[in-house]
């Protein structure tokens, strides 16, 4: 991972083919310039290059590699962390210019990861933003502008409805997200979630799983198993990586994690299957991605 100087945008290379592993991607941009990145959420595989590049609009557990990368073909990519603050501003004044865009009601929620196509003004923007790199004044001076007009971009894209669902006015489940990320250590119910967004318990599951793909259950514990075995693959051991995710029982956590993994904790932990040093590199670059968004 590589700081450009400008907050929250780093570019990143891979020269390893990482098999898919569980990640947590915070709301975040990552556009690919060369190679092929894969995400699985749910069961449902996205895979995207320099046609489209990835939006994710609140925090998601997937499992998430770099299948084809090699020293030879490395992986090269940007990684851009998407401002709550900037975005919810861009929103509200896009709105004020052209008047909210009213949706059917009883419309479905939009995904909360989503693939967009690279279209010109897309493309524009990335380049004028990376274009600063070279010079730290002009990164200094322009750098906030440029990230500003590629949010611009991405809200303007296929990608813009999704994210105006996420940081505009009406984001009911991100805001349920962050609560449950923030509280992952704690007894949580859907009852919980739904009252922190003010929704009823039925309305609240139906527009969740349409954000996720995933039911309210199902997402609490994807989250709390794959937050462990980041933390497992960083070295933590078992017991520990279960108590921070709010597991009191270890047995009912290790049941857990190898009907979701196929293995146990401990067999993921020393898994022959991923030898030590690739579980170092897995677990530092997903790191990188789990780095909390800019607000």
């Amino acid at each position: 991972m590589i700081d450009t100087g400008i907050k929250g945008v780093q570019l990143f290379r891979v020269t390893d083919s990482l098999r898919c592993a569980p990640a947590v991607y915070k709301p975040t941009v990552v556009a690919i310039v060369s190679g092929t990145k894969e995400a699985i959420l749910h069961g449902k595989s996205y895979v995207y290059d320099s046609s489209k590049y990835m939006c994710c609009t609140m925090s998601m557990p997937v499992e998430a590699g770099t299948p084809t990368a090699s020293p030879e073909n490395p992986l090269l990519g940007v990684y851009i962390s998407l401002d709550t603050h900037v975005m919810t501003e861009l929103i509200i004044e896009m709105e004020s210019a052209t008047g909210p865009i009213r949706k059917p009601k009883g419309g479905p929620h939009p995904e909360g990861l989503v693939l967009s196509h690279w279209d010109d003004a897309f493309t524009e923007a990335l380049y004028r933003l990376l274009q600063l790199g070279d010079n730290p004044m002009d990164t200094a001076v322009l750098g906030n502008g440029r990230l500003r007009e590629l949010y611009y971009t991405i809200l303007k894209g296929e990608a813009g409805e999704s994210v105006k669902r996420a940081f505009g006015v009406c984001n009911e489940i991100a805001r349920s997200i962050e609560y449950l990320s923030s509280n992952l250590d704690k007894s949580i119910t859907i009852e919980d979630m739904a009252a922190h967004v003010g929704m009823s318990r039925a309305v609240f599951h139906r527009k969740f799983k349409e954000a996720t793909t995933m039911s309210p259950i199902q997402f609490l514990k994807a989250m709390r198993l794959n937050n462990a075995a980041i933390k497992m693959a960083s070295g933590m051991n078992v017991n520990e990586a279960a108590m921070e995710v709010g597991y009191v029982s270890s047995s009912q956590f290790s049941r857990e994690f190898k009907r979701m993994y196929g293995v146990s904790p401990k067999q993921w932990s020393n898994s022959k299957q991923l030898p030590a040093e690739m579980i170092r590199k897995t677990a530092q670059f997903f790191h990188q991605l789990q780095r909390p968004s800019i607000s």
